[in-house]
């Protein structure tokens, strides 16, 4: 907890740390997708890699990590080949009773917070002001369960397979919930701010059937940011920064959502990587904001999923959504 008080000189370091955090991060993310890679993606891209579908949670809370800690996990699977997706701090290692094998190495996440500096609060005090607080980021470290030993029965084994007969179902009992005004039909896909509606080609457009799920998820992902809902900002021309952001934070969004439902994510947007890129480079601290809203995003979607009574859960003769036919 941020104490004030006589500790001017240890925030004094924060902006620098900061900086070179979000630039380390961007780096890595750069350096993926130079290599023809999304970190959205790649996790279910390759058939090596061995880890179940879902979004990567802390072992000790059962929390789910959100944001850019989502996609910097992710890496770590990939990278490590790890069969799981918990996670846990050293000393909720020791106090789940197990222990971080010797010459393990962890994987950085990060905590977002605020905080207002001793001057800024005095200065706003004296002003009659409400004081600005500070965004900052705050480095952890944590390990995979398959790196630790002793941990209780469940923690370390993989949750078993997604039954792939419900991912469908699974998907149209989210698009039913939401309530989303969906038209089928056209030959594109769509969120028409003004109009606060989706439009997708009909199933049988695509080459693969789960296409026409993956690419709701990502309209929704849009439709999720109208001023009524999320309120991000859905004015940016086509090309423009503000376009580019929120284009990302729909994929980063969709991939969220569809690991969340069991359902393989993948890129729609091949065609933006070199823009991504660019976007990147000009602002260390896009990819961060994207996998925020992101997060943001999903849990708003995936919160009327939650809310659906138990009954209404879909089986395998689940009924298609009642969207509007054009």
């Amino acid at each position: 907890m941020a104490q004030s008080g006589s500790r001017a000189p240890a925030r004094a370091r924060p902006a620098k740390d900061r900086t070179t955090l979000y630039e380390e991060i961007t780096s890595k993310i750069i350096a993926e997708l130079e290599a023809g890679r999304l970190p959205w993606v790649q996790p279910w891209g390759s058939s090596g890699v061995r880890a179940p579908l879902g979004l990567p949670k802390n072992a000790a809370t059962g929390r789910a990590y959100s944001g850019i800690n989502v996609l910097i996990l992710w890496g770590a699977v990939v990278e490590n080949g790890f069969t799981v997706q918990s996670w846990v701090t050293f000393k909720q290692a020791l106090a789940l009773g197990g222990h971080v094998r010797k010459g393990e190495r962890g994987t950085i996440v990060v905590y977002a917070d605020r905080f207002v500096p001793d001057d800024v609060r005095a200065r706003a005090h004296d002003r009659g002001q409400e004081p600005r607080a500070i965004p900052f980021l705050k480095r952890f470290t944590v390990f995979n369960a398959e790196q630790c030993e002793g941990l209780p029965d469940g923690i370390a084994s993989a949750p078993p397979t997604v039954n792939t007969s419900l991912i469908l179902p699974q998907a149209q009992a989210l698009i039913r919930a939401t309530g989303a005004d969906i038209r089928i039909g056209g030959d594109r896909a769509y969120y028409d701010v003004a109009g606060d509606f989706v439009r997708v080609p009909s199933p049988q457009a695509f080459f693969e059937p789960i296409n026409f799920s993956r690419t709701l998820t990502h309209e929704l992902g849009h439709w999720s940011g109208a001023g009524h809902r999320l309120n991000r900002d859905l004015s940016g021309a086509f090309g423009s920064k503000i376009y580019l952001q929120e284009e990302l934070c729909a994929e980063i969004c969709s991939a969220y959502v569809c690991a969340a439902l069991g359902i393989v994510p993948t890129v729609r947007h091949a065609d933006y990587l070199g823009a991504w890129l660019d976007h990147l480079r000009e602002d260390n601290r896009a990819i961060v904001r994207a996998a925020s809203a992101a997060s943001k995003a999903a849990d708003y979607l995936l919160a009327f999923r939650d809310r659906l009574p138990a009954p209404a859960r879909p089986e395998n003769d689940a009924p298609a959504p009642t969207e509007k036919v054009a």
